[in-house]
């Protein structure tokens, strides 16, 4: 069995309250309930964690890439600002797949860059919690390609 981190950023601990126009209904805990019912169909154990504090997901990332398969990352809106979560994504050496609940794309001009994405497999955005879904899906077919 395959063990997975997946760090969400500052502000999606208010899920469900904020701004559900954009960023849906469901809260952080529906995701994290999702990611363990299609991991657990993938063979592959889920730790669930959410932060406000960018140092602590720095520290998060670097422990996943000491102990675990892969890493999703919902950076949020640090992902636009944060040169530190680019750089601890580079220096892992474990498959990391970047989420986002809405379509960055179809927002604000500063959304659509994030310092992240260059340090990730891949990004996938604009599918509300079903983003989750298909990140731990695309990592269970890197892990099927390097077995």
């Amino acid at each position: 069995m395959h063990h997975i981190v997946v760090v969400n950023g500052p502000n999606l601990n208010m899920l469900g309250s904020r701004e559900p126009s954009i960023y849906g209904a469901e809260t952080l805990e529906d995701i994290h309930k999702l990611c363990d019912k299609t991991a657990t169909s993938h063979s592959i154990k889920v730790d669930f964690r959410q932060s406000n504090h960018e140092g602590e997901l720095v520290t998060w990332i670097q422990e996943a890439g000491r102990a675990a398969a892969g890493l999703i990352i919902n950076p949020a809106g640090f992902g636009h600002t944060s040169v530190a979560l680019m750089d601890a994504l580079l220096s892992i050496k474990i498959p990391a797949i970047e989420v986002h609940l809405s379509n960055i794309y179809k927002r604000e001009e500063f959304r659509h860059h994030t310092y992240t994405a260059r340090a990730v497999h891949g990004v996938i955005s604009g599918f509300g919690s079903h983003s989750y879904v298909l990140a731990i899906e695309a990592l269970s077919n890197i892990f099927k390609k390097n077995a």
